[in-house]
C-alpha cells in the first residue's frame, strides 16, 4: 500500500517512521521520506504492514544519509583534500599515477585513470595514469604463473618508480592483492593512497593516506569513492592547468 501524507513543517527535508492504526485494527510502519515544497511536506509512504519498505526509496535515502555523514566528518574532507595535494604534486614532478582495485572497484581504477588521462571538465594537458587492472595479457600471465594475489604487485614492481601514486582500492581493506600491492609500492618507494570503508581494514597503517567511507555497505562504498575520486580529479585538475578564466 502506498499513501500521501502532507504536513505543514519548517525543516527543508525530513526522514522520519510513523506507525499508524487504521479503523480495521491493521497496523502499518512507514518509513517517510518528504520534500519540501510550497505547499508544506509531502512525504511518500514506503511500507506497510510487515511489507519491506520501497527499494528505491530505501537505498536513495541510505546513499543520501552515507553522503551527509562524509560532508560532516571533517577527517573524510581532509582526506580527499591531501589525495589532491599527493596526485597533483606527483604528476607536477613527472611522476604517474597507478590504480589497482578488484571488480567495481577495477572499474573505479579504470574510470578514475581515464578522467586524468583524458580530461574532467575541461580540454587540458594530459595527466599520466595507468590502471593496472585493464591488460588481460598480463593480468592472467602473471595470475598464471604467480598467483591472483599478485597480479597487481608485479605489475608495480615493473613500473613503478620514486615519485609514483598507487591508489589502492579496496570496499573491505582486506583485499589480499590490495595488500601486496601496497608493499610492492613502498619497496619501491611510492605514495600509497588508500580508498576503503568504515573499517577500514588492513589498510590505514600502510598508506600515506586513507579514505575511509562511513559505510559498511559494498555498493554505497564504491558510490563514494567515486564521488570523491571526482571531487579529486577535479582539484588536480585546476591546479594542474586552471582554465583561462581562473588564470
Amino acid at each position: 500500500m502506498r499513501s500521501i501524507i502532507k504536513a505543514k513543517v519548517t525543516v527543508s527535508t525530513l526522514t522520519n517512521r510513523a506507525r499508524f492504526d487504521d479503523p480495521h485494527g491493521m497496523t502499518a510502519t512507514f518509513v517517510l521520506v518528504v520534500r519540501h515544497t510550497s505547499a508544506g511536506i509531502v512525504g511518500l509512504a514506503g511500507s506497510r504492514a510487515g511489507v519491506a519498505v520501497d527499494p528505491i526509496i530505501a537505498y536513495l535515502a541510505e546513499s543520501r544519509d552515507v553522503v551527509q555523514a562524509a560532508i560532516d566528518d571533517p577527517a573524510f574532507c581532509a582526506a580527499v583534500r591531501d589525495i589532491s595535494e599527493i596526485v597533483t604534486g606527483a604528476l607536477r614532478g613527472g611522476g604517474k599515477l597507478l590504480l589497482a582495485g578488484n571488480g567495481g572497484s577495477a572499474g573505479d581504477a579504470q574510470h578514475l585513470a581515464g578522467e586524468i588521462l583524458s580530461r574532467l571538465n575541461y580540454d587540458r594537458a594530459p595527466g599520466a595514469a595507468i590502471a593496472l587492472t585493464t591488460d588481460s595479457s598480463v593480468l592472467t600471465a602473471i595470475a598464471n604463473d604467480y598467483g591472483y594475489d599478485r597480479v597487481f604487485e608485479r605489475q608495480i614492481l615493473g613500473l613503478g618508480r620514486a615519485g609514483d601514486v598507487l591508489i589502492a582500492i579496496s570496499t573491505s581493506g582486506r583485499s589480499p592483492n590490495i595488500l601486496r600491492a601496497i608493499a610492492a609500492a613502498r619497496e619501491k618507494g611510492l605514495s600509497v593512497v588508500g580508498l576503503t570503508g568504515k573499517s577500514g581494514g588492513e589498510m590505514p597503517p600502510l598508506c600515506d593516506v586513507c579514505l575511509r567511507v562511513p559505510s559498511d555497505s559494498t555498493p554505497v562504498i564504491q558510490q563514494i569513492h567515486i564521488t570523491a575520486g571526482h571531487i579529486i580529479c577535479g582539484l588536480v585538475e585546476q591546479r594542474l592547468s586552471p582554465p583561462a578564466r581562473m588564470k
